[in-house]
């Protein structure tokens, strides 16, 4: 594993998170459906907090707590396609289940049924599938939400 600080995201970040989040669109489908506003879509109103991974000083990863009701949910999770497999996403979870304990709120996340590697992620993390959701908006990439429930 590479030496990987996760710090508050900061506004001279954003930048690098678009071409990122680019990045891994078109590498592996993530956002399904390319947001309009894609500095906004990582800025959602309801987040509780936003951390960026990096190393040595270069920003690798991304990652949203939002609340939901009376819990913290993950979103806008996604690492630099040249940085996978090294730990990254695991750290950038791990960071927001320590994050929503600090908040007293329970932690859930959705994940689209196309996401195999995130799937085996959390899985591996140790989440527990709570339910699935069949979606309209997927187009033939997917067809049903996965919910996941924090360990």
């Amino acid at each position: 594993m590479w030496p990987v600080l996760i710090r508050e995201r900061r506004d001279e970040d954003l930048a690098v998170c678009v071409q990122l989040l680019r990045d891994v669109h078109q590498q592996a489908g993530y956002p399904i459906n390319w947001p309009a506003d894609p500095a906004r879509w990582l800025t959602p109103e309801s987040a509780l907090g936003c951390w960026v991974a990096t190393v040595d000083d270069r920003v690798v990863g991304h990652v949203v707590l939002t609340a939901v009701r009376d819990h913290a949910e993950v979103e806008r999770l996604f690492v630099d396609p040249q940085a996978t497999g090294r730990g990254i996403g695991r750290q950038l979870l791990d960071h927001c289940v320590t994050a929503a304990a600090g908040l007293g709120r329970p932690l859930s996340l959705e994940v689209v049924d196309n996401r195999g590697a995130a799937v085996h992620l959390y899985r591996r993390a140790g989440w527990l599938e709570t339910g699935r959701t069949p979606i309209d908006w997927g187009g033939e990439h997917a067809s049903e939400l996965i919910r996941f429930a924090a360990p």
